[in-house]
């Protein structure tokens, strides 16, 4: 019609079709290789062909250690151990069930002699050993000094803070596993803000599920400022009463 004027038309924006179950598990597949831990992920793809039976995987917390870790145990049908629960454990009965994963070793805590006795248990019997940790052992506060000789032997691999190319795939990832659509704009503003840690995706995508659920609309840019927001306000809040608890 004259006078009409002329309708213009939006670009459609990129889009993640997001169709898979919405709890991410420890299995390889949902491993994403990064440079932030692509030599620890080429040790693990290594296995059994390696220098030592016992390996360390140390990295900050949400790099990936119980993943990484969890793909090893599956590979080698290694159990599963807490070190925080070692002091309670038979570690005679648990060196001969075979490959171990010996999670947050920096949390040994008064174990130390049961986990020298492990250490030298599997290495006399060639079985494999994977002890995770945040630190490496010299961090650890030990007090027995032929533990932290053999820790200190042992092969290390470092997994480093997630670097971006890891942040956006793993954030890509959680939102598949829950089916939420978003634009990829939005995945990278995100990416750029969010404190680099595995957890931290997980949590904030937690948080951005419950929020869309909650307003029953599309996942934009605001509303990802909104919960980013939220959960540096959530943040700040907790300091301030670790502060108030340091001072009273």
């Amino acid at each position: 019609m004259t006078g009409e004027k002329p309708r213009r038309l939006r670009p459609e924006s990129p889009q993640l079709t997001l169709e898979l179950a919405p709890e991410p598990g420890f299995e390889r597949e949902n491993f994403v290789v990064s440079g932030s831990n692509e030599q620890a992920y080429a040790m693990i793809e290594r296995w059994p062909d390696w220098p030592d039976p016992v390996l360390l995987i140390l990295g900050p917390p949400g790099a990936g250690k119980s993943h990484l870790g969890a793909i090893w145990a599956s590979i080698a049908k290694a159990g599963v151990q807490s070190a925080a629960a070692l002091a309670a454990a038979n570690i005679e009965a648990l060196a001969a069930a075979g490959p171990l994963l010996l999670e947050d070793a920096d949390a040994i805590g008064e174990a130390e002699t049961q986990l020298f006795h492990l250490i030298n248990l599997m290495r006399e019997n060639s079985i494999a050993l994977v002890i995770t940790a945040k630190a490496p052992p010299d961090a650890w506060g030990l007090r027995t000094a032929d533990l932290l000789s053999r820790l200190r032997l042992a092969p290390t691999v470092a997994i480093g803070p997630p670097d971006d190319a890891l942040m956006r795939a793993v954030l890509v990832k959680l939102l598949i596993d829950r089916q939420l659509v978003i634009d990829t704009s939005v995945v990278g503003y995100i990416a750029l803000r969010l404190e680099r840690s595995l957890d931290a995706a997980r949590t904030f995508i937690d948080a951005l599920d419950r929020e869309a659920l909650a307003r029953q609309c599309r996942i934009s840019r605001a509303i990802a400022a909104d919960v980013l927001a939220s959960l540096k306000g959530c943040e700040e809040q907790a300091s301030l009463c670790d502060e108030k608890d340091v001072f009273r």
